[in-house]
Parts: C-alpha cells; sequence; structure tokens
C-alpha cells in the first residue's frame, strides 16, 4: 500500500472578495496605483453591495496579492463614449444594473511583487466564466495603453498606435496582453483616466463577447432584489424627554419601546437624536454647556451595552439614535450607534454638527459615511442636520443603501421641517426609504435642550407602488407615540428600473461626479 501523505492546503487560491478583505484590497490597490488613487474602503464595500458574485481575489499563501471588479450593464450604455468615473459611478459600481445584458470590468490589480504568476489571466478567465454562467453577451471595458506617451511622436495619434499593436507591429504591455484573451478592439475612449499620463489618458475600449451565445439571453427585466427580504417592518420611536432619577430608569423606557417594537415583528427600531442628554437630569448639577456634555460622556459604556443587549435580546436592529461621544484626542463627537440582532455593533458619527452644536457645545464632525450591512440589506444613518446635505444621502445610495435613517433633535416647528421636507427630497431623488425619529417633550435646566418639535415619520419615493404622498407613516406633533411601516424592497427595485421617473438611472455622469476624500482604515 502506498504510503499516505500528508495533505497540504492550497498555496493560490480564487475566490469571491468578502467584506473582511476590504482593509488588504485598500493597501493592493494604494501599493499598484498611489494612495490617492487606490480605491476607498466605501468603494470597495460598495462593489461588493452591488455586486457580490462580480468582485474576485486571489490568495497567495493567505495574502490578497489580486482583484478584479465587475458589475452588469446595458448594452447601449457599455459601448458609448465614456470616463471610468462616469461608467463606473466613481469607483462605487453604482451604475450596476441588475438586469443588465454586458459585464463591465472596472478593475483588475495584481501586487507587483506576485506577477509573473498569471494571475490577471486567472481574473480574466474568472470573468469570462462568470459572464458565461449568467448567458449575458460578453465583457466590455477600457483598456490602458501604457505604451502611447513613448511612442506618441512615431505614430502620431492614439489611433495609429493602437493599430499597430492590433496587427502585431508593436508590442503594449497591457493591450497586447488583452488581445492575447481574447479580446477586440472595437474603439479608443478620450480622457477615460485623465491621471494615467502612460496611456495619455486614453483607453482601448475591449469586448469579449460570449460564445456559447448566438441570440440574445432571456433576462426578467425587473428581478427582484436577490437575498433580501421582500418586506421590511420599521419602527420609529418619537421619545418623550422628561426627568430621571438613574441610568437604570433610562435603560427601562428605552427597553419598554424595544420589547414593543420586537412584539410588533419589527426588523428595525430607530431612537432620536441625543436621546441620552435625558442623562444629564439625574444629578441636575449646574454644570456649562461643554461640562455637561463631557460628563455626559462618560456614559458610553454603558449606552452602547445597554443597546446591544436589547438588540439581541429582543431580536430586532437598533438605530439607536446618538450619543455625544469623546474620542481618544479628546474631540467630542455626535455618534449614532447601530446594534444588529447579530450582535454586532457600528458607529456613524454625524458629519455636520449645527452652529449650535459647535458654539455651546464644542461638538465636531465625523469624517466619513458608509453604509451597514444587515440582514435586511444595506443601510445608511444621517444624523439631523446631516439629512440637509445631498451628498451624504447619495454617497450612501452609490454604496447600495436602501434605507436611511435619520435620528433627529429638533427646538422648532422651522428647524424639524427642515430636516422633514429634506428628507423627502432625499427619498425621491434617491429612490429609497427614509426613517425620521425624534424627541418631544422638555428638560429644564438641561443647556440647549430645554424644548423639543419633533414629527416622526416614514418617507418613501413619490410613485404609484408607494404610499400617497409618499408619507408610509406619520405621527402626531410632540406626543410620545411609535409609528410602524412595512417596506417593500422590490418595490424600490421596481422604480428604480422602471419607475414613472428613474433619478438614479437618468444621472448625467457625462457632466458631473462626485467623490469622497479616501479616509484611513
Amino acid at each position: 500500500m502506498a504510503k499516505k501523505t500528508p495533505e497540504q492546503s492550497a498555496k493560490l487560491l480564487m475566490r469571491l472578495a468578502r467584506p473582511d478583505d476590504v482593509p488588504a484590497l485598500v493597501d493592493l490597490t494604494a501599493r499598484v496605483y498611489s494612495p490617492a488613487w487606490g480605491h476607498s474602503a466605501e468603494m470597495l464595500r460598495s462593489q461588493q453591495t452591488h455586486f457580490p458574485e462580480g468582485q474576485f481575489v486571489v490568495e497567495y499563501a493567505g495574502k490578497v496579492v489580486g482583484y478584479c471588479a465587475t458589475f452588469r450593464i446595458d448594452e447601449a450604455t457599455a459601448l458609448a463614449p465614456h470616463t471610468w468615473m462616469q461608467i463606473t459611478g466613481g469607483g462605487m459600481a453604482s451604475r450596476h444594473k441588475a438586469d443588465g445584458d454586458w459585464l463591465y470590468g472596472m478593475e483588475v490589480v495584481v501586487h507587483p511583487d506576485y506577477r509573473g504568476m498569471r494571475i490577471g489571466q486567472r481574473l480574466y478567465h474568472a470573468r469570462k466564466r462568470l459572464c458565461m454562467d449568467l448567458k449575458l453577451r460578453g465583457i466590455v471595458f477600457g483598456g490602458r495603453i501604457p505604451g502611447l506617451a513613448k511612442n506618441i511622436g512615431r505614430y502620431g495619434s492614439a489611433e495609429a498606435y493602437v493599430r499597430a499593436v492590433v496587427a502585431g507591429e508593436r508590442r503594449d504591455a497591457t493591450l497586447s496582453f488583452q488581445l492575447t484573451n481574447g479580446f477586440e478592439v472595437v474603439g479608443l475612449l478620450r480622457a477615460y483616466v485623465p491621471s494615467d499620463h502612460e496611456s495619455l489618458g486614453w483607453a482601448a475600449q475591449l469586448v469579449w463577447r460570449n460564445p456559447a451565445l448566438l441570440d440574445h439571453p432571456d433576462i426578467p427585466s425587473i428581478p427582484s432584489p436577490r437575498h433580501l427580504p421582500d418586506l421590511v417592518r420599521v419602527a420609529s420611536v418619537q421619545y418623550l424627554q422628561r426627568r430621571i432619577r438613574s441610568f437604570e430608569e433610562f435603560a427601562t423606557q428605552v427597553e419598554y419601546f424595544t420589547d414593543i417594537a420586537a412584539d410588533y415583528n419589527a426588523d428595525f427600531v430607530t431612537f432620536p437624536e441625543l436621546i441620552t442628554l435625558q442623562l444629564l437630569s439625574i444629578e441636575n448639577a449646574e454644570l456649562s454647556p461643554v461640562d455637561a456634555i463631557r460628563k455626559l460622556s462618560h456614559h458610553t459604556p454603558q449606552v452602547k451595552d445597554l443597546f446591544g443587549r436589547l438588540a439581541v435580546r429582543y431580536n430586532i436592529n437598533i438605530v439607536a439614535g446618538s450619543h455625544p461621544t469623546e474620542q481618544p484626542n479628546g474631540d467630542i463627537h455626535n455618534v449614532c450607534y447601530v446594534c444588529l440582532r447579530d450582535g454586532s455593533l457600528h458607529e456613524r458619527e454625524k458629519l455636520h454638527p449645527t452652529p449650535s452644536e459647535r458654539n455651546v457645545w464644542n461638538i465636531t464632525g465625523g469624517e466619513s459615511a458608509a453604509t451597514i450591512q444587515t440582514d435586511c440589506g444595506p443601510i445608511g444613518v444621517m444624523i439631523c442636520y446631516d439629512a440637509e446635505f445631498p451628498e451624504v444621502a447619495r454617497h450612501l445610495v452609490d454604496q447600495g443603501a436602501l434605507i436611511l435613517f435619520v435620528p433627529f433633535c429638533t427646538d422648532v416647528r422651522e428647524g424639524y421641517l427642515r430636516v422633514r421636507y429634506c428628507s423627502q427630497a432625499r427619498a425621491i431623488e434617491n429612490q429609497c426609504y427614509v426613517v425620521l425619529s425624534g424627541n418631544v417633550g422638555n428638560l429644564p435646566g438641561v443647556n440647549n435642550f430645554d424644548i423639543q418639535y419633533g414629527q416622526s415619520c416614514i418617507l418613501t419615493p413619490s410613485d404609484f407602488p408607494f404610499a400617497r404622498d409618499g408619507v408610509a407613516a406619520d405621527s402626531t406633533p410632540n406626543i410620545e407615540t411609535v409609528l410602524f411601516a412595512d417596506l417593500r424592497l422590490e418595490s424600490l427595485a421596481r422604480a428604480r428600473n422602471a419607475g414613472a421617473v428613474t433619478n438614479l438611472k437618468d444621472r448625467r455622469f457625462d457632466l458631473y461626479e462626485m467623490r469622497w476624500r479616501p479616509q484611513p482604515l
């Protein structure tokens, strides 16, 4: 009998990208390009959110050394003139169409130290297999022509240089590789990546046609979201601020509303912005506004533990309003803790403190807005004033957010209406759901928090599948209550693909773009 040898795990592995690959992919793209032009964590998460089965990584000895990003798109858009930023939605893959008949190859990167192992070839083969499995027409992308700058004097134009490479008279490190992999040049793209100086900004428009197809595949025109529930029930707590004697009393009130939402089988319950300022009424001490906020921040571990326990105990995802939290550098940020029923906890900071928050409490703004992956799809958080900046909502929706939660705190009706009207606009222009939750009541003696005006609501796009007036649920102003609404994700998909208007599809990527500054992980 032959001697049995011990098994050895494979050193080189190709697989689908996972959320925990994001830090390694940020490093990889920064190494290949530069930190300024590499992919941000939000771009990479967005690519996975929009089309998870189209993002591949290659590991060698446990290290991520290759990456390939793709999305689906319609033929007319893919073959029309475009730039990389336009076609990819700023690198977010936000122009992915679930019923698109072509794969668009938005990125392939290989670690410089691991070139020569045919990693790029493996990634291209994975793309082709995916295209054939999905029965799509083919693959299209803009390919670099890095030999152009050195040879422009000899050939005089990008067109002449590409013709020479296609004819085999000249070798280009990238384009020649694409041609040997079965791609054909169908045109040139001007200013595809303006920062690509080796290619003088040009790209060759390349296609690979699926050899297994003779006719257009039969693809449903309006597919339902995959791996997501059709119905998501959300609850919004309109919370009455009143004096309390202990943290335990605060916890009892919060648990009461969580229990109610869970009893009605809600998937999410959201609380108002700055709900924890109620804790300042415990001691009722005379403190300056800045000292009061810093004292309140001492409750941060208790607040996180409370909402985290309730989420797991009541099997509900909790958007826990917001809580002033001291940062390692001493700054105070207004932080929303999102506690999911799987036990995970996420922090999302208010980006735009109001003048009052800045001047009275010395609160400073955060620097990133990323979606949160939940069992009901990606969600985003905009804390009160953030909803009045359309860039925030668009950034979250570009990452795949379907529902935006807006914990708010307003003292007078005029302030409330600014948040309400802007949130309704965000729902319409992004074709998403927006859930508002606010405080009511008053806390005499608590600086900058003495009166409240609130009318919590759950907002929808304005189209036939949705509630009349774009309001799924509304509350009576200034009373304590809980709102519920069932939100259909399929309705969002239908509106985005074939609504009376299609705001997301009809954006003019040829005229404008939005690029957020990458943030460190």
